[in-house]
């Protein structure tokens, strides 16, 4: 090594209160955290999910009731909130689909190196931030 190149510092065990301040997860670390929480964000909302199924396509009034929930509200939730829980029903569902795709091109291709694995992050983070954007502004009546 030579005297011009400082070493790297090697995190083994890390401290909480030390190192997690000024430790920088990479990027593809965080897609694949994200990717995680939104995994378990689906699954703890599922009984949502199949409920706004079920009202959607069971009849013509139920249809209704759905659409109401978007304008009207829920319960004590306001319509907003119905709009805002579905908006990152769809950022989750966008980001574990897109980030599960990546997970298999990786898997697949044996591509593991830092700039490959940095370059899909961000098409990951990217792409799934600009569909829930475009999907969420027609859920919010933009568009």
């Amino acid at each position: 090594m030579s005297e011009a190149t400082k070493p790297r510092p090697e995190f083994r065990n890390l401290n909480v209160f030390r190192d997690l301040t000024t430790y920088r997860l990479p990027l593809a670390g965080w897609t694949s955290i994200l990717h995680r929480v939104s995994g378990a964000l689906m699954f703890f909302l599922l009984p949502f999910i199949i409920w706004l199924f079920d009202k959607s396509v069971s009849s013509e009034i139920s249809f209704g009731q759905f659409s109401a929930a978007f304008s009207t509200g829920l319960w004590i939730f306001p319509g907003w909130f119905i709009k805002l829980v579905v908006l990152a029903l769809i950022w989750a569902y966008l980001l574990h689909i897109l980030a599960g795709v990546r997970h298999l091109i990786l898997d697949v291709t044996h591509r593991t190196t830092k700039p490959f694995g940095r370059h899909t992050a961000v098409v990951v983070l990217g792409l799934s931030s600009l569909l829930t954007l475009v999907l969420g502004a027609k859920l919010f009546g933009l568009y």
